[in-house]
């Protein structure tokens, strides 16, 4: 039995969905191919060489881009047993069925994928595994990175003095206890999160600091999710690597609650958090059930600011509730707040996504202004009252197309005349303000949303 997991994107990280199944697969006897497009071709002999193949679908662009491949998969070797697992697979169910793939599994999917290989018969069929279903508690072992692209390979850490690190990651948890309206976690884990055994966590990094790793990356939806735990694999990890450095994502609410843990993170080699802001509209935090204020996230900076910690926020500015002035207050916001140099411009033209199974569409708001299911998006599309709107988030995103290679700030101030002019506010040239430069990752973060979506 050959098994070949496919990773077609994991936001420019070496896919810990492949290895940590991989792993698995492997102590059970299994042969194992591990391809990520994303970073290399596949060829049609591996293709062909495998009798069951698993594509892992992390995210909305994951499962879009993986439509082509299973259909190629399924044309060159059509014996082969097709399965997808991963966050976004369970969500979209019906649509893998569609394309040929027979088992769906969720993100929680070693020991089951580890079935599936081993019971494959001409006869086997497997039911969808329910986003809602209860899992029981898995058992965690050291991820098995044998075969993946080499870490040089995918994105890199730009430090302010110019210089390059190489980037590792890993999960410390999974799930998330949240209940965020618009984050694809939540039909799938409902309010539910794991701690990964810190001795698991640790020989995972020990791994990838051996293949040159020299800054982690934590994948965690919320690194303070359990923040006993958090501290302790930051202490842990300082005392094996002092000169590793790490970056979190840690929700606005958590870094009040837990503001006396920030210092322990710089101390312990943090370089920046990221935080999912969304919006600075208390009425859409609101409606998108985020748990934190503006006069929250405003706090919130000042007190990494105290802790000597770069807060990377990311937003959805675009929503069915966005206005023009609205979006001017944005920008003149972190103008003020001096972020424009933590912002990754793509993070000013993302449009809220509504995908399969969002608890967005509890809000009768939402269900008026989606048209119908689009199986060619995985979307349910909708369009702004105001299509200025929808026009200024085109607009944004081409801004940040052209500018790809341009310095933040220049791109910021193309954004703002833009943004003014379609509001009808003056736009008079502003003068671009040296910055402190911050460390940022090469491949922008983003969740919860298509940063390329237009109408």
């Amino acid at each position: 039995m050959r098994a070949l997991l496919i990773s077609t994107y994991d936001l420019g990280r070496q896919p810990l969905g492949l290895a940590s199944p991989a792993a698995w697969l492997r102590l059970s006897g299994v042969e194992v191919d591990c391809a990520d497009t994303s970073r290399e071709p596949l060829d049609d002999a591996r293709i062909a060489a495998a009798s069951f193949v698993a594509f892992y679908l992390p995210m909305h662009t994951a499962t879009r881009l993986a439509g082509p491949i299973i259909d190629r998969v399924r044309a060159v070797n059509p014996s082969a047993h097709l399965c997808a697992y991963g966050l976004y697979a369970p969500l979209n169910a019906e649509w893998l069925r569609t394309r040929g793939v027979s088992d769906v599994i969720g993100p929680e999917a070693e020991a089951e994928l580890v079935e599936l290989v081993k019971s494959q018969g001409p006869n086997h069929q497997s039911p969808v595994t329910s986003p809602n279903a209860q899992r029981p508690t898995p058992e965690y072992i050291q991820p098995d990175r044998a075969g993946l692209p080499a870490l040089e390979t995918y994105a890199s850490l730009r430090m302010p003095d110019g210089g390059r690190r190489t980037i590792g990651s890993t999960d410390a948890t999974r799930g998330c206890k949240h209940l965020c309206r618009h984050c694809p976690i939540v039909p799938v884990y409902h309010g539910r999160f794991r701690a990964v055994p810190i001795e698991v966590v640790l020989d995972d990094i020990r791994a990838q600091v051996a293949q040159g790793a020299q800054h982690v990356s934590f994948g965690d939806p919320d690194f303070f999710n359990g923040p006993t735990h958090a501290r302790r694999l930051v202490e842990r990890l300082a005392r094996a690597w002092p000169g590793l450095s790490y970056d979190v994502t840690i929700k606005i609410e958590h870094l009040l609650r837990h503001a006396d843990l920030l210092p322990i993170l710089h101390d312990t080699g943090c370089l920046f958090v990221t935080s999912a802001v969304e919006s600075i509209d208390d009425a859409v935090l609101e409606r998108l059930r985020k748990g934190h204020t503006r006069a929250d996230f405003v706090r919130a900076v000042g007190l990494c600011r105290d802790a000597a910690l770069t807060l990377a926020p990311t937003f959805i500015p675009f929503t069915p509730w966005t206005t023009l002035e609205g979006y001017v207050e944005l920008l003149d916001l972190l103008e003020a707040l001096d972020l424009v140099e933590h912002v990754a411009p793509v993070q000013l033209g993302i449009r809220l996504l509504v995908t399969a199974e969002s608890p967005l569409l509890e809000l009768s708001d939402v269900r008026a202004r989606v048209s119908a299911y689009d199986q060619a998006s995985l979307t349910w599309p909708w369009r702004h009252d105001d299509s200025r709107v929808d026009a200024l988030q085109a607009s944004i995103m081409r801004i940040v197309g052209a500018g790809a290679a341009a310095p933040r700030a220049a791109v910021f101030a193309t954004i703002v005349a833009a943004a003014r002019a379609q509001a009808g506010l003056p736009t008079e040239p502003r003068p671009i303000a040296a910055r402190r430069a911050v460390p940022y990752v090469s491949e922008p973060w983003y969740c919860c949303a298509e940063p390329m979506e237009s109408v």
